[in-house]
């Protein structure tokens, strides 16, 4: 029989061998961190790590996130090793077209990838908002002798990692929410791209996150196994604290003349490099690729105790949903992220003859569907009052107490956005968060991971144009609804009134592929008589015709959220002017974007091209619909600091502008 520490060291170095040849073989990618983790997953995956190769998606399974997405053939060479849908054959391929072994890992694309990591930082704060989940559903869900909820997340960052704000951020929430089941291996290994860290990174990370409330541990020896384990083991006794262990590595462990160099960083080591980097680890074989039996054997009895695992959860879940069937029904509920039929019902009516703000309005939906939906939980990057994201009656989450579903984020806008990802991708939730519109940008890297990994989250962005009013150009977004249109499969809606806000978060509610925007005014709106307009169940398609002229008509207007409503009046004094004018809400240009062409012809037809686009922010975009012959009427500067019907009007959101805007369309 193979000694210990011998099959360690095979194990070891046949994850580095295997980094080594995929990216030689790619002639692109990372070989050096692999080769320095590699001490550290072997230990992870093979000692600590409780998951089920065949069953990737099983609840209660241990979380593990490669912050440092570059070093992706770490986590594919422990995928097929361990004994997931990853062959040996994928390893080869990596980086290539149509492979599972991307570039970076890819949540839903790789089996066994928790998250799509590369932006650096995020993989670290997703992790945390994994390890908040397991609590919470801990709280919501563990009786006396029925234990359902109990694992660990892990995650391996980088220096990188560590440089990044959003790191910091949801580092510091983690600290003060005493998440003892998450711990991060550091990988510290001094060297970045341009270098070593000394050239801009000198703090003492390990003090750092001491103050934030974190058990740092400190391992000198990274090629150590044993160190690492005893490192773990004491991190997983720690009750009150989440665990920073900083190990000590050498990128590119192993080679004789790039080791501890940036030029392991970021490009293949070299034929000659990889043959005398084998030769330095004393590896049985040239031929790339090569895997032991001893050490893929060894790898592989993770097959087995993950379906004992598993076996033996899903006995304790049996007996638990026989002693609380109704917990145990929330429970499915919950993992499926499933929306009860007619919770709509709860929400209350919104006369046409009391305006509202759709912050305000988002609010009361809000509180009303929150009794029904157990999965949704958010909160406020310090904004809640102004947001109108508190869920009234459902308390805090807070370190003494995760049974409630109100977050306080804190002014920490990114690490929010990469917490409420950690949270969806967990399972079990339905998380939104709040913040002004004009503060998305601090977020923005993650709404774009949230639409990448298609996860259902939702962002209540209040105080969303110039209607804001006296705050100032620093807080009125401008530029924020374009840009954030531009995101792939992100939802972005601007309702106008109550009714299609309460229809917008049905939209939200009910998409399960990716995140949805609702962006919502501070101002009060007039609430559509629904008498009088179509029904807003039409949001669902993005636009529509929400009130057209006798006879076909001369121009189309077509506006979103506060501008929908000066565009009926704008209308009425078209009309009397014997301009027959076509009025267009479009709330969501994504939704409309999908529809069938003849639903788009029908509310947009092409016949008729004089057309004017009204909207409170950036012009760009609206061409695709107005075209060259139409007119936008928007804002292509910084706001100003007046009360908001002052700027509405200095802005040109006026009935006389619109119907000036017309007669020269009309020319």
């Amino acid at each position: 029989m193979i000694d210990q520490k011998v099959l360690d060291t095979l194990c070891i170095n046949t994850i580095r061998t295997l980094a080594m040849d995929g990216v030689q073989k790619a002639n692109s990618g990372h070989p050096g961190a692999p080769m320095g983790m590699a001490p550290m997953a072997y230990t992870i995956w093979t000692r600590f790590l409780k998951h089920n190769p065949n069953n990737p998606k099983w609840a209660d399974r241990d979380r593990f996130v490669l912050s440092g997405g570059h070093a992706c053939m770490l986590i594919y060479s422990l995928l097929y090793l361990t004994g997931y849908d990853m062959p040996l054959d994928e390893l080869k391929k990596f980086r290539q077209w149509g492979s599972k072994t991307p570039g970076h890992p890819e949540y839903g694309h790789v089996p066994g990838v928790e998250a799509t990591t590369g932006p650096l930082g995020q993989g670290l704060s997703m992790a945390v908002g994994m390890a908040i989940a397991e609590r919470m559903l801990a709280a919501r869900f563990n009786r006396p002798e029925h234990e359902i909820v109990d694992h660990y997340t892990y995650v391996m960052a980088g220096d990188g990692d560590m440089m990044e704000g959003v790191a910091s951020e949801a580092a510091s929430l983690a600290g003060h929410l005493k998440l003892n089941k998450l711990i991060c291996l550091y990988d510290d290994n001094s060297i970045t791209i341009d270098g070593p860290t000394s050239l801009a990174f000198t703090e003492d990370v390990a003090k750092r996150f001491e103050a934030y409330g974190w058990h740092v541990r400190r391992i000198e020896h990274g090629d150590d196994p044993q160190s690492i384990f005893a490192a773990i083991d004491a991190a997983k006794k720690e009750t009150s604290r989440p665990s920073l262990i900083c190990v000590k590595t050498h990128i590119g462990h192993g080679s004789p003349n790039k080791q501890d160099s940036h030029e392991a960083h970021g490009a293949p080591l070299g034929v000659e490099e990889v043959k005398l980097t084998k030769e330095a680890l004393g590896w049985p074989s040239q031929e790339p690729f090569f895997v032991p039996e001893d050490a893929l054997a060894h790898f592989r009895k993770c097959v087995e105790r993950g379906a004992e695992w598993e076996k033996s959860w899903n006995e304790r879940f049996a007996a638990y949903a026989t002693a609380y069937p109704d917990a145990a029904k929330e429970w499915e509920m919950m993992m499926s992220k499933a929306v009860p039929e007619g919770w709509e019902q709860l929400i209350p009516a919104f006369a046409p003859d009391k305006p509202q703000a759709t912050r305000v309005v988002s609010g009361q939906v809000l509180n009303a569907i929150v009794k029904v939906i157990p999965s949704l939980v958010g909160g406020s990057a310090d904004l809640a009052p102004s947001n109108n994201t508190y869920l009234k009656g459902y308390g805090d989450i807070q370190a003494t107490d995760f049974s409630g579903r109100n977050f306080r984020f804190g002014v920490r806008e990114h690490g929010m956005g990469a917490i409420m990802n950690g949270l969806a991708l967990h399972g079990g939730f339905i998380p939104y968060g709040g913040t002004f519109l004009v503060f998305s940008d601090y977020m923005r890297p993650t709404v774009r991971l949230a639409a990448l990994m298609e996860q259902q989250v939702v962002y209540v962005f209040t105080h969303d144009s110039i209607g804001l009013g006296e705050d100032g150009p620093t807080h009125q977004p401008i530029e924020h609804i374009a840009s954030l249109r531009m995101i792939p499969n992100l939802f972005v809606m601007r309702p106008a009134d109550a009714t299609e806000t309460v229809a917008a978060w049905k939209v939200a509610l009910e998409r399960k592929n990716g995140p949805t925007v609702l962006a919502l005014c501070r101002q009060n709106l007039p609430i559509l008589d629904r008498s009088k307009y179509p029904s807003a169940d039409m949001v669902a398609k993005g636009a529509y015709i929400l009130s057209d002229s006798e006879k076909t008509p001369d121009v189309i207007l077509i506006a979103t959220g506060s501008e929908v409503s000066l565009a009926l009046k704008a209308q009425q004094a078209l009309a009397e002017k014997k301009i027959a004018a076509r009025v267009v809400s479009m709330p969501c240009c994504e939704l409309f974007e999908q529809q069938p062409q003849s639903y788009k012809d029908e509310v947009l037809p092409p016949a008729v091209t004089a057309r004017v686009a009204i909207e409170a922010g950036v012009t760009i975009g609206w061409y695709k619909y107005v075209g060259t012959t139409g007119a936008v009427i928007g804002i292509d500067s910084f706001g100003a600091s007046a009360p908001a019907n002052i700027l509405f009007e200095k802005f040109g959101f006026t009935v006389d502008n619109i119907v000036a805007t017309v007669t020269k369309v009309l020319a």
